[in-house]
C-alpha cells in the first residue's frame, strides 16, 4: 500500500501537480504499523507462518480454533485418485451429482486446460462453463449466480480461491493434477479449495494425482483432524449436519433497473414556444433541483446524477431562449 501510494504521488510531484509535502501524507509501512499497535486479532481459515509465529507458535494458548459450525457441517471427505483417466473418471462423478441436482467445481492448472475441458464436457452433454482472469468481474458474478440457479451444473476454474465462493449447492470439488506442486497446489491453497465443498452435507473432494505430495498429505491430515473433531461434537450433541440454505442475490442489472430514472424528452425542434419560455424553463429547473436534492438525501446518487444532467441541459436551453428574445 505504501509503495503504490508513493509511486502515484511521485509522478504528480515530478510534474508539478502536487507539492513535495504530499509525500508525507502516506500510509504506514508494515513495520511502522506493527510498532504502532499493541494487541492484534488475526482471523484466518489457513493462518500462515507469520501469524502463527506472532501468536507464539503451534500449541500456544493464543491460538484459538473455531472448528465447529452452527449447522453441524463437517469438513468434506477427501479421496485421492490416479491422474490417468482423470477427465473420464470425473465425468462419471459429475453425472451422479447432476442426477441429484447438485453442482460441481473443477480446478485446473492453466486457462487453456480449463477451456479445453469445458469444451470436451460440453460436447458430451454436460452443462458446463469456465471461469478465469480474462473474464471481467461482473461477468464472473453472473456466472457464479447462474451456477447456483441451476442454469448449468459444472464450473471449471483455475484459481477459485479468490472468488470468495460460498456455494451451498456444490457437493463435489475436483482438483485435477493435485500432485503438481506450486502456489495453487500448496497446503493452504488445497485446504481452502477443499473448503468449497464444506457448505453441503454431502460435500466431497477428489484429488487427482499419481503421487501424494507433502502438501497433499498435510492438507488431507488437517482436514481429517478437523472432521474428526466435528463428528465427535455432532455425535455428543445429537446434531445432524444440514446443508446451508442461502438466498441467491439478484443480478446487478436487476438491482439497477429499480434505480432507473425517467426524464422527459427534450422538446423537438419546432415545438411549442412555451417549451422555450424562460419562465417555464426556470420552473422546470427548480422542480428538478428539488428532486435532485431529495435523491441525494436518500443516497440515490445515480438518480441525482441523471437529474443534474437534465438541469444543466435546461439551463443551456434557458440561456439560448433569452438570447433569442
Amino acid at each position: 500500500m505504501y509503495r503504490g501510494d508513493r509511486a502515484r504521488k511521485e509522478t504528480l510531484v515530478e510534474h508539478g501537480f502536487r507539492l513535495p509535502s504530499a509525500l508525507d501524507n502516506r500510509p504506514l509501512r508494515f513495520e511502522e504499523f506493527c510498532a504502532a499497535v499493541n494487541q492484534v486479532v488475526y482471523v484466518s481459515a489457513t493462518p500462515g507462518p507469520y501469524e502463527i509465529e506472532r501468536c507464539g507458535g503451534n500449541g500456544s494458548p493464543s491460538i484459538v480454533e473455531q472448528v465447529i459450525r452452527p449447522t453441524g457441517l463437517m469438513d468434506p471427505e477427501i479421496e485421492v485418485r490416479p491422474a490417468a483417466g482423470q477427465v473420464d473418471d470425473l465425468l462419471s462423478e459429475i453425472r451422479a451429482r447432476v442426477a441429484r441436482q447438485e453442482r460441481v467445481l473443477v480446478t485446473t492448472l492453466t486457462k487453456r486446460m480449463a477451456e479445453h475441458l469445458t469444451e470436451y464436457y460440453r460436447e458430451v452433454g454436460v452443462r458446463v462453463r469456465y471461469l478465469h482472469a480474462d473474464i471481467d468481474t461482473l461477468t464472473r458474478t453472473e456466472i457464479i449466480r447462474d451456477l447456483r440457479l441451476g442454469e448449468f451444473d459444472v464450473l471449471v476454474g483455475i484459481n477459485l480461491l479468490r472468488e470468495g465462493l460460498d456455494l451451498p449447492e456444490v457437493s463435489l470439488v475436483a482438483i485435477l493434477d493435485a500432485d503438481k506442486e506450486g502456489f495453487l497446489r500448496s497446503e493452504r491453497s488445497l485446504i481452502q479449495t477443499c473448503g468449497r465443498a464444506a457448505r453441503n452435507a454431502a460435500g466431497k473432494v477428489i484429488l487427482y494425482g499419481d503421487e501424494v505430495t507433502d502438501a497433499m498429505a498435510r492438507a488431507i491430515s488437517e482436514t481429517k483432524r478437523r472432521r474428526e473433531i466435528q463428528a465427535t461434537y455432532n455425535a455428543r450433541h445429537g446434531i445432524t449436519p444440514e446443508t446451508i440454505r442461502k438466498a441467491i442475490p439478484e443480478a446487478l442489472c436487476q438491482l439497477y433497473e429499480a434505480d432507473d430514472v425517467e426524464v422527459a424528452d427534450p422538446p423537438k425542434e419546432g415545438g411549442t414556444q412555451d417549451a422555450l419560455d424562460p419562465d417555464v424553463l426556470e420552473a422546470q429547473i427548480e422542480r428538478l433541483t428539488r428532486q435532485m436534492e431529495l435523491a441525494a438525501e436518500r443516497l440515490a446518487f445515480e438518480e441525482a446524477a441523471v437529474l443534474r444532467d437534465e438541469i444543466r441541459r435546461l439551463q443551456r436551453q434557458r440561456l439560448d431562449a433569452r438570447g433569442i428574445r
